[in-house]
């Protein structure tokens, strides 16, 4: 198939909503989408607590990348398959995933908590960029067999700096595997500014030297990422190929309850990204449109604040675990050092 270079350039400038080259989603898809975000930052909030709380070992907040996390989850069928970050825990319960099998994985329990094949979505990935490769395979099998399945893969501005990343694209784009790559650029590579990283036009343009068609969007628009993610995922699965997208944001907490970003970047800086907030201006948008009111503001909150006392609840429950779960799965026949490890942990386990 012939195709125009130019015609697979992103725009010069982030994608946002109105734009002739993007329509609007229905209005019910982005009811929707608000009342994901509203739900899913609620959530977001919890887990962070539960960390303060010791319930948690870890956890990376996406506080501000709303828009990113649920335009990923709704853009995308049951029969489609996500690879996500350690940060995209509000895309999986977007997706439908139980909210406390996702947090098994941060809670240190087990290697993931829900079950991959029939939620269709892969353990959630700590290595850069490792399940792009994952989301490439999987997508070009998948195509093999003639089904038209499509594979999103979540990844940061800092996986772009990854070999894995560099690969997969152009696996996917000799073998045209129907793979979306949504790169949310918050910024900040932990605590390495963009800047550190590339000096391309943009992150989109990473894409082009692979002959991976590529746009970028405000990833702070959730209508926007939508509409983009739409083209996106529509192309894939017509057999045009990988689509590479950059979406704009910002992490509004630190990387984790670890970091301390007060001494990477600035309030005003924060404050810069606050007053674009995902959630207010799809609320602002939404009600100036005629779609949303006073009462259903209020019901969608009240929805977020049960959601997250439920989740708050069974967090509490101690969770049942087999510390010989380590050596378990790691080899189908395990090595003398892991099975001379085991018999170690048992019998210290005996001692006490």
């Amino acid at each position: 198939m012939e195709v125009s270079t130019v015609e697979w350039l992103p725009s010069s400038s982030p994608v946002q909503l109105p734009d002739p080259n993007h329509p609007a989603p229905e209005p019910s898809r982005l009811l929707a989408a608000y009342r994901a975000m509203v739900v899913g930052r609620r959530f977001d909030a919890q887990a962070t607590t539960l960390t303060k709380q010791g319930r948690l070992a870890v956890y990376p907040s996406s506080r501000g990348q709303e828009a990113c996390q649920v335009g990923a989850a709704l853009s995308i069928g049951a029969q489609d398959w996500l690879f996500p970050t350690y940060r995209d825990s509000v895309a999986l319960v977007t997706r439908g995933i139980d909210p406390v099998e996702v947090l098994t994985l941060l809670r240190g329990d087990w290697h993931c908590g829900y079950d991959v094949p029939s939620t269709r979505t892969a353990p959630q990935c700590t290595p850069l960029a490792t399940q792009t490769l994952h989301a490439v395979g999987l997508a070009h099998g998948e195509a093999r067999k003639g089904r038209d399945t499509v594979a999103l893969a979540l990844i940061g501005d800092g996986a772009t700096s990854e070999g894995d990343f560099h690969e997969a694209l152009n696996f996917a784009a000799v073998f045209r595997a129907p793979v979306v790559f949504l790169v949310q650029n918050n910024g900040y590579a932990i605590s390495v500014p963009l800047a550190k990283q590339s000096v391309a036009p943009s992150l989109a343009h990473k894409g082009i030297g692979y002959g991976v068609r590529s746009e970028q969007v405000d990833g702070n628009d959730a209508a926007a990422v939508l509409s983009v993610l739409d083209t996106a995922v529509a192309h894939a699965r017509s057999g045009g190929g990988p689509f590479l997208v950059e979406a704009h944001t910002y992490r509004m907490e630190a990387h984790t309850n670890a970091d301390d970003a007060g001494r990477y970047r600035s309030p005003d800086e924060v404050e810069q990204w606050r007053q674009r907030d995902p959630i207010d201006r799809q609320e602002r948008q939404l009600r100036e449109s005629g779609h949303l009111d006073d009462t259903a503001v209020e019901q969608i909150a009240a929805e977020a604040e049960e959601f997250a006392v439920q989740v708050r609840s069974r967090m509490q429950a101690e969770p049942s675990t087999d510390p010989a779960d380590l050596f378990r799965h790691v080899y189908a026949e395990p090595t003398p050092q892991l099975t001379e490890q085991l018999a170690q942990l048992r019998a210290e386990q005996e001692a006490l």
